[in-house]
């Protein structure tokens, strides 16, 4: 029985785990939108060499240490896999950026720093992963400072899609939930933060036949 209830539980957890594992192992992490979405982020957030930054869902530095290098804030990154935060203190190094950034291992439903530290929390390709969706937001708004900003860049479902294509991109992508652009702005809203500014692009995939 004991063996029976461990392979479940391993079933259960083995997509999204898998998902991130390759990631981490690989060295690199992805989202929507590349480098230009970060810049829009960045500059949506009004991040500069006074702002204190959070980023959630650091994967492996990327993001973190293009802030610290290019705009000479202080970064500090959280991700829940040990591996990730590995991999970003090695970049950080690589940067000569080790001054500037500090990564830690944390969980965005609950987020390991006292309220209002920070200038800014910025994620990208984060919310779409946790079940309670609102715990996460809430979290970011807690930490960021009175007058501060909270940057999110996700997948949004543009048109509501078939089922069956929601639950093969949920299967594919680590078992991400994505939603509508109301559903995201919703979020924000819930929790009091104001001054929203939600923007959508669109992307298609295409058949290599």
């Amino acid at each position: 029985m004991e063996n029976k209830k461990q392979l479940t539980r391993q079933e259960k957890v083995e997509p999204e785990s898998h998902y991130f594992t390759i990631q981490a192992s690989w060295g690199l992490t992805k989202h929507m939108g590349g480098l230009k979405a970060t810049r829009e982020l960045i500059e949506a957030c009004h991040i500069n060499k006074d702002s204190c930054v959070l980023d959630v869902g650091c994967g492996v530095g990327i993001t973190a240490c293009y802030m610290a290098k290019g705009y000479g804030c202080k970064v500090v990154g959280v991700d829940l896999s040990e591996m990730m935060v590995e991999r970003s203190k090695q970049r950080a190094k690589r940067k000569n950026v080790e001054d500037k950034v500090e990564f830690k291992v944390g969980d965005a439903q609950d987020l390991p720093f006292k309220d209002r530290v920070f200038n800014a929390v910025i994620c990208e390709s984060v919310v779409a992963f946790p079940k309670d969706k609102q715990k996460v937001v809430n979290e970011y708004a807690r930490v960021t400072k009175s007058g501060g900003y909270v940057g999110m860049n996700e997948a949004t479902w543009v048109e509501t899609p078939p089922p069956e294509l929601v639950e093969y991109m949920s299967h594919g992508l680590g078992q991400a939930e994505f939603l509508n652009p109301d559903g995201w702005k919703d979020l924000l809203e819930k929790v009091g933060l104001t001054d929203i500014v939600a923007r959508v692009y669109k992307t298609k995939a295409t058949s290599m036949d």
